[in-house]
């Protein structure tokens, strides 16, 4: 299995899954997973929070992110982001994080957010380690 270099997992988290599943910590210890759509800025992940994994956040921070994709074993490929979540809960930041992912994924200024409609906060996810996989190459 070979891995993938700090590059490709970039190009892999801007163009591979668009869903990946986001592992908080439970308050009986357990891991609570979810899927999640998330995008990509610099060396950061961002999510959006609700609910069960919003409360776990702000009781700990410690986080794993994982993206995979194939059919077969000759075809997978993945990353796994364990790091650090800081949550992001000034609107006016939240919506100008919005907009830049916006931005990068080509929507012409004019058409770009002006309000943030789901008021909820953000989690930046700041790698610590990071594990791939890409079993398509040799």
């Amino acid at each position: 299995m070979a891995e993938m270099t700090r590059d490709e997992v970039n190009a892999y988290l801007d163009a591979g899954p668009r869903w990946g599943r986001l592992a908080t910590i439970g308050r009986d210890g357990y891991p609570h997973v979810v899927p999640l759509g998330y995008f990509r800025l610099g060396d950061h992940v961002y999510l959006n929070m609700r609910g069960q994994r919003l409360v776990n956040v702000r009781r700990s921070p410690k986080v794993s992110f994982v993206l995979d994709e194939g059919e077969g074993m000759r075809e997978l490929k993945g990353v796994v982001i364990e790091g650090d979540g800081e949550l992001i809960e000034d609107q006016a930041q939240v919506l100008e994080l919005q907009r830049e992912i916006a931005r990068k994924r080509g929507t012409p200024e004019d058409k770009l957010p002006t309000e943030n409609r789901g008021g909820r906060p953000l989690l930046r996810i700041t790698p610590r380690r990071i594990a791939s996989w890409d079993n398509s190459k040799p």
